[in-house]
């Protein structure tokens, strides 16, 4: 099962989501702005990929919450995304054991059209 994160206004997940229904492929869709992952979801994804790639420092939500300022180390941006899940690079994807973030095409074309 492929599970999607994200929220359905953001340009890159609509692209996904687009992708995926373009090729014949299901997804389960989990929507950051109804729900927030667990602590403990969060957790797992840093075991699979680096924090840095899950915490998005360009986006409208960090410049507006001003935490450039604080100059978050791993741990602050790991608490940060726990409270405030606007702050991911979206989409997240869970494929399997892999964990893909943010709209990649080709990327998406090696990963799902074998």
């Amino acid at each position: 099962m492929i599970i999607v994160y994200g929220i359905k206004t953001c340009g890159s997940v609509r692209n996904a989501l687009k992708f995926f229904k373009d090729n014949n492929i299901e997804v389960e869709f989990f929507d950051f702005k109804q729900k927030s992952p667990t602590a403990e979801k969060i957790k797992d994804w840093t075991k699979k990929t680096d924090i840095n790639i899950l915490f998005n420092s360009k986006g409208t939500k960090y410049k507006t919450l001003n935490l450039k300022e604080l100059n978050l180390d791993e741990n602050g941006k790991y608490e940060w995304l726990c409270k405030e899940p606007m702050l991911f690079k979206r989409p997240v994807i869970e494929y399997g054991d892999k964990l893909i973030v943010a709209w990649n095409e080709e990327e998406y074309k090696k990963i799902f059209l074998k």
